[in-house]
């Protein structure tokens, strides 16, 4: 037996330290990633934080808890437990007192473990509170400072919860050891009612409860002030006049009931305990009770007069805790009917509007720029860039490799050889080929640029979304770098990122870290290895601001000729007095950090863009020299910043109801908004904030903006629009342009219905949406023009053999004025009934042969250039018949009449 446990305690030896030796490798490589990006102070700062919490907090419940059971054990009297034997008879068994103290002190080392690994976990309560700063604004009932609510009050909950349950254990320790010794009877409590140490132990014990349900009713009183049980979140009439009184005598209950206790421990009979026990529950039922009554008989019949104060506080609390405070509100005559002139003074509006979604143009990028099967674009973003001395917006997507995609996952193609993606792919928005296909800027691998301000000169992504997992650069193995044709091209990083290997212990270690032994087994590692590990972007910025919260769109710019990743970050809390909660999850929140990761260093750094928010000056404090102010992002960098969707979109939710200032109005939801829904019929979903670049009414030039339309409360007209701006000083602000409520103004979701409801485009999509094809109707974009409304939505082909999307329509709206012609161009000039020259470039076609003969030959050039289009189209319709793509078919000798009856009139004219 002894040999067996031996063994047993020789094996829980053996696991132990290996996974102690497994947790330290990880903390030290932990720690080399955090040095090579700059950030030891992050990591050091949070592992004191933790580590000397968790110490104290082991040490002071392991003591507490120890003590009081080591006390109870010392009581008179043996720890017996009665055995059944095989005969029926039941023999005591008496613990040896030395086994029991160890028992003892095992149990509380286990308890205290739990408080510990608690406390370390919950590291940044006690961290924001010794960093706190004021927010400046101070709560209508309590008269404290928001940071109280913040960084305060945390704290003391966390201390009186902690503090309960460390009573609530010791006292049930306590009772269990002196009913095994005997002592205590739980079916009898006479034993109890003696003097003696029974007595005044658990007595004491439960006047430390007692005080602690004090500190426990007096901090819940703050809690109203989060109350979500009225017309309105946050502290209501029956909270304030009845809950708060009697949350007050609740906690003098129980201070009371400490005192009792402390009587008791010391009294010859238990009147003291019971007292005290009694008059606790009647205030807790009264504390329950008294609110619903006053609530039903004082409230209900007249609740807005009641609860319009609270109403107030809850509206200005909530605009200000979303950054709502800052909207400009304007409005808009909608009388002003639009003009030829007016299209043609907002021409750069008109050239920015986005003809091609996401969704199609990922499918298309996917198809004609992914070049081999282990690249992958993972998203399209939307940018603006400066081409031609014009901004442009921009939809770009970068060609990330997908090592799960690779022909042979061997370890040393995974983490060796394939390492990287390489490129982009980018085009603007509004521009298409003959074929219906995007125009692109930048394409093909190595990457071909037509304008400088696309020039990329270090193609190479290491760090993006899809880039998961570990890869080891600087080894014996060349990496792959791109394919050319039958070859493929072949390189070394030259690059300052990842964790060098230096030594074979560290290979060890690496190979402990990653639980991978092919990196002790390879003879390609060198010293000058280096690792790159944490590559995803999402992974990359939650292990360095685990206190943050991100955007879920990272998006890709050129700066410099390099690429970078631009990541949004977010403080947010859920402690703002009065304020309503975003899908319960929090009701603060501010974009107050941008981060910048290079695609090839991995270096990432954090630049403060709010520096008014007070949780961002907490962290500031917290992690000194950690985040730089934003004046320090690199000018070319800093042109491409743009207000994130995420958080526009919550601001865009909540302002739907909060820009109702008025209680009254706000009370019976006479003016409440919403966004906009579109969809199938049974699966409609609110419409998606979306980029353009456009001059705003009453504005002076064109900027990059983030627009949203609403429409009133179950009615489908448009009611108003919200921006967010993105350019130079105006960054961040929000305006709001409202309609009159007397003008109707057409909703998205009636101009929808009035496209689906046009003869010719219905019969045009029907004869499209045929077997062999597919019609995708585009996002329907609103675009405002002076103080009146244009809707724009792209039709997109694509045949069920293929996945490429082709932009074949696209449909413009105007009052009652609907038209659907191949380009913009074409619909606003049969809205408007003449030609539009908004400066858009029409469709991309092939360029002429170049003239080398004399002025005979130039005269045949258009005849010739003609001859071939109508080939290629003969053939490109042969082959759809081939295919059985009948309306490609159709769409193509419609394409072949109108260039052979050019041909035919341009033979006319010679003649």
């Amino acid at each position: 037996m002894p040999k067996r446990l031996s063994g047993i305690a020789l094996i829980l030896i053996l696991i132990l330290a290996l996974g102690g030796f497994s947790f330290l490798a990880q903390m030290y490589f932990d720690l080399l990633w955090f040095q090579e990006l700059g950030k030891t102070r992050l990591f050091t700062t949070i592992l004191y934080a933790k580590s000397s919490l968790g110490s104290a907090m082991l040490l002071l419940s392991f003591f507490f808890l120890y003590l009081n059971l080591r006390y109870a054990n010392s009581a008179p009297g043996r720890i017996q437990i009665g055995i059944p034997t095989p005969a029926g008879q039941i023999t005591a068994y008496t613990f040896p007192e030395e086994l029991v103290r160890k028992a003892l002190g095992l149990a509380s080392l286990v308890a205290a473990v739990f408080f510990a690994a608690r406390a370390a976990e919950r590291w940044e309560i006690m961290w924001r509170w010794l960093h706190a700063v004021n927010f400046g604004v101070i709560d209508p009932i309590f008269s404290r400072d928001i940071a109280f609510y913040f960084f305060h009050l945390p704290l003391f909950e966390e201390i009186v919860r902690l503090g309960l349950v460390l009573c609530f254990l010791a006292v049930a320790g306590a009772l269990v050891l002196y009913h095994f010794k005997g002592m205590l009877s739980f079916g009898r409590l006479r034993t109890f009612g003696g003097r003696g140490r029974v007595r005044t132990h658990v007595s004491l014990l439960a006047a430390l409860g007692f005080l602690l349900l004090a500190g426990d009713a007096f901090v819940d009183r703050y809690q109203i002030l989060f109350s979500t049980h009225g017309p309105m979140y946050g502290a209501t009439y029956s909270d304030i006049n009845g809950r708060l009184p009697l949350l007050n005598m609740l906690a003098l209950s129980a201070l009371a009931g400490s005192i009792l206790w402390i009587y008791n421990a010391f009294a010859s009979h238990s009147r003291g305990a019971v007292v005290a026990v009694a008059l606790y529950l009647i205030m807790m039922l009264a504390a329950s009770v008294y609110p619903e009554i006053l609530q039903r008989f004082v409230v209900a019949p007249d609740e807005l007069g009641k609860e319009s104060p609270q109403i107030q506080h809850n509206i200005e609390a909530t605009i200000r805790a979303y950054g709502l405070e800052r909207v400009q509100e304007r409005h808009l005559s909608g009388d002003r009917a639009l003009t030829p002139e007016d299209i043609k003074s907002n021409a750069a509006t008109i050239q920015n509007i986005r003809l091609w979604d996401h969704e199609p143009l990922l499918d298309t990028f996917s198809q004609i720029q992914e070049i081999r099967t282990y690249y992958d674009f993972a998203t399209v973003d939307n940018d603006r860039y400066i081409v031609d001395g014009q901004a442009q917006q921009i939809m770009l997507s970068a060609r990330e490799l997908n090592s799960a995609s690779l022909p042979d996952r061997k370890w040393i193609n995974e983490h060796l050889q394939f390492t990287h993606g390489y490129g982009l792919t980018l085009g603007p928005v509004n521009r298409v080929t003959s074929e219906g296909l995007p125009v692109l800027f930048v394409q093909d691998i190595p990457p071909r640029s037509t304008h400088r301000a696309f020039k990329v000169d270090r193609p190479e992504i290491y760090y993006g979304e899809l880039t998961r997992g570990y890869v080891i650069v600087k080894t014996g193995e060349k990496e792959f770098d791109y394919p050319a044709g039958e070859e493929n091209v072949f390189t070394t990083y030259e690059g300052s990122g990842g964790v060098p290997v230096h030594s074979f212990f560290r290979k060890l270690l690496f190979a402990v870290y990653f639980r991978d032994p092919n990196i002790v087994l390879s003879p390609l590692l060198k010293p000058e290895s280096r690792f790159l590990y944490f590559r995803d972007i999402h992974t990359r910025v939650q292990r360095i601001a685990p206190f943050l919260r991100f955007d879920r769109d990272p998006y890709l710019v050129i700066s410099g000729g390099k690429l970078f990743w631009i990541q949004d970050a977010y403080t947010s809390g859920n402690r703002y007095p009065y304020s309503f909660p975003t899908r319960g999850l929090f009701n603060y929140i501010r974009n107050s950090v941008k981060i910048i990761v290079d695609a090839y260093n991995g270096t990432t750094e954090l630049y403060v863009a709010d520096p008014q928010d007070p949780l961002i000056q907490v962290y500031e404090g917290i992690f000194p020299g950690v985040f730089r102010p934003l004046s320090e992002i690199a000018p070319d960098l800093r042109q491409h910043l743009r207000y994130p969707e995420d958080i526009f979109s919550i601001q865009a939710y909540i302002y739907s109801v909060y820009h109702m200032t008025n209680a009254q109005i706000f009370y019976n939801k006479e003016d409440l908004w919403e966004i906009p829904q579109l969809g199938p019929a049974g699966g409609e979903t609110p419409m998606s904030p979306y980029y353009t670049i456009m001059r705003l009414p009453q504005g002076k030039n064109e900027e990059f903006i983030l627009m949203l339309p609403f429409t009133p409360g179950r009615k489908d007209n448009l009611s108003a629009w919200m921006v967010a701006r993105s350019d130079g000083e105006n960054y961040g602000q929000l305006a709001v342009y409202r309609f009159p409520k007397q003008k109707l103004v057409y909703g998205p979701k009636q101009i929808v219905a009035r496209i689906n409801q046009d003869a010719e485009i219905s019969r045009q999509i029907s004869l499209w949406d045929q077997r062999g094809s597919q019609v995708i109707q585009g996002t329907l974009l609103v675009i405002p023009i002076e103080e009146a409304l244009i809707y724009i939505r792209p039709l997109y082909l694509r045949a069920e053999s293929g996945k490429i999307p082709e932009l074949k329509r696209v449909i413009v709206a105007y009052e009652n004025k609907i038209a659907m012609e191949e380009t913009l161009d074409g619909s606003l000039a049969r809205i408007f009934q003449g030609r539009i020259p908004t400066g858009a470039p029409p469709p991309v076609q092939e360029a002429p042969i170049a003239s080398s003969g004399g002025p005979g030959r130039q005269q045949q050039q258009p005849a010739l250039s003609l001859m071939r289009q109508a080939k290629e189209v003969y053939d490109r319709a042969i082959q759809a018949q081939r295919q059985g793509d009948w309306a490609r078919y159709g769409e193509e000798i419609k394409k072949l009449g109108s260039i052979l009856e050019e041909i035919s009139k341009g033979n006319q004219d010679k003649e």
